[in-house]
């Protein structure tokens, strides 16, 4: 192997490891028992999991038979390098398939997990692997942030269904943002703010002040902006939003490029407007399908498409010259006594349930 492929290979497993969040048990918990009607007979995989440490396995393996599932495999990558290859010293990576209790104690033992090795890596990417998501009927897992797109893109190319955690910011990306404005994709029900913690590899830098090290070695990050992802429906998600404020042109102002009233926080909806709206991409917490319609995205390019005007030049030059700030055609803007106003990412609705 050339110089240049090795510090190839140290890069990809360098960012491999940034990506190997280790989902803790409770939060798993709290969130499958909304979709437990969805897996009997069903095949689970879980395509972004060390089996021999992961939770989703752990989940599911000792819920086998309550949940009623079919099967449940698991995979995760593994970097050929040995040295680079996870917490666990192997050189091989393999996969796991668990088809129940064989010998009536109701614990997945050692002997009743077939273990197989694999030919190549585990990426969710591959051959083998896509041919494992093939016999799945739903995949659960936590996988790489900095792959979060291509991941939902293969799912959605298999028809697939899932429980996925993710960044709330991925709710920008065009493709993403597409799935949730089709009634794809949607907000799972367990986390709707604040952050989550994640066990991360022995070798994982810890440089912020939210990390810590058990008294067994183990190490966890905190991360902010989590959301589970998903495409199973949960009854809870079809409840209206209560709403009681009415609307005032002096609270809700309006955008200078685009017909729609701007709302800082989702409580603060007004229950008599019948327009279009731009809410925080939080709104998506509380998003009930029924109650309000998607219209897009008002950033960027995504603005453009659905009729965001270009920044005025005299609004451009002010935001780049006065304010120092990047002035993006299709990001929404208001005016307030002269000064440029840019909210972060908004998405535009409309309430279907207006009450005058």
């Amino acid at each position: 192997m050339t110089e240049k492929a090795k510090n190839k290979n140290l890069h990809k497993a360098k960012d491999s490891k940034k990506d190997e969040f280790y989902t803790q048990l409770p939060d798993i918990e709290r969130e499958l028992k909304y979709y437990k009607q969805h897996f009997k007979d069903k095949v689970v995989y879980c395509n972004c999991d060390d089996p021999r440490v992961s939770n989703f396995f752990h989940f599911f393996s000792y819920n086998f038979e309550k949940l009623g599932l079919k099967k449940l495999i698991a995979t995760c990558y593994k970097n050929q390098d040995m040295d680079l290859f996870s917490e666990h010293k192997s050189e091989q990576a393999i996969y796991l398939e668990y088809t129940g209790d064989k010998n009536g104690n109701n614990i997945p033992d050692t002997e009743e997990i077939g273990i197989k090795k694999l030919k190549g890596d585990g990426d969710f990417r591959s051959k083998e692997c896509i041919e494992l998501l093939k016999q799945a009927d739903i995949v659960v897992t936590n996988p790489p942030f900095s792959l979060f797109r291509e991941y939902v893109a293969q799912l959605v190319e298999y028809d697939k269904k899932f429980v996925i955690i993710g960044n709330l910011n991925a709710l920008t990306y065009r493709d993403i943002f597409k799935l949730v404005k089709e009634n794809k994709l949607w907000f799972g029900h367990s986390i709707h703010s604040g952050d989550r913690e994640f066990r991360v590899p022995s070798d994982y830098p810890l440089n912020a002040a939210s990390s810590r090290i058990d008294e067994e070695g183990n190490k966890y990050i905190r991360v902010k902006g989590v959301r589970w992802f998903t495409n199973l429906d949960y009854t809870e998600r079809h409840e209206d939003l209560i709403l009681y404020k009415n609307y005032n042109p002096e609270e809700y102002p309006t955008y200078e490029n685009f017909d729609a009233i701007n709302v800082d926080k989702t409580k603060d909806i007004p229950i008599d407007y019948d327009g279009y709206m731009g809410v925080p991409i939080t709104f998506l917490d509380k998003y009930n399908p029924d109650q309000f319609e998607i219209i897009g995205l008002g950033i960027s390019n995504s603005g453009i498409e659905i009729g965001v005007e270009p920044y005025k030049s005299e609004h451009r030059k002010y935001r780049k010259e006065v304010q120092k700030r990047g002035a993006v055609d299709g990001d929404l803007y208001m005016m307030k006594n002269g000064i440029v106003e840019v909210p972060y990412a908004r998405i535009i609705i409309k309430n279907k349930k207006v009450q005058k």
